[in-house]
């Protein structure tokens, strides 16, 4: 997974690096590739990342624990 993650930065990177290389010649020649970049990173990158991060993570814990604390807080403000 943590080489995917490289590939698709690097993808990223060489997509937008192209598209500006691209406009610096012709204007609006690599717009295309500019947005085809922005499409990988949000759509690629970004949820896989999110995937690796959180993988081996207790988020059930952690949500339950910060729902406990403000319900006790909420109920000594009353």
């Amino acid at each position: 997974m943590k080489y995917v993650l490289q590939l698709l930065l690097v993808l990223f990177f060489g997509l937008v690096g192209y598209g500006f290389y691209q406009n610096s010649f012709i204007p609006k020649s690599g717009d295309k590739w500019i947005g085809l970049g922005v499409l990988v990173l949000a759509f690629g990158l970004m949820p896989l990342f999110i995937i690796y991060r959180y993988k081996k993570s207790k988020l059930k814990e952690f949500i339950n624990s910060n729902i406990d604390k403000g319900n006790k807080e909420n109920s000594e403000d009353q």
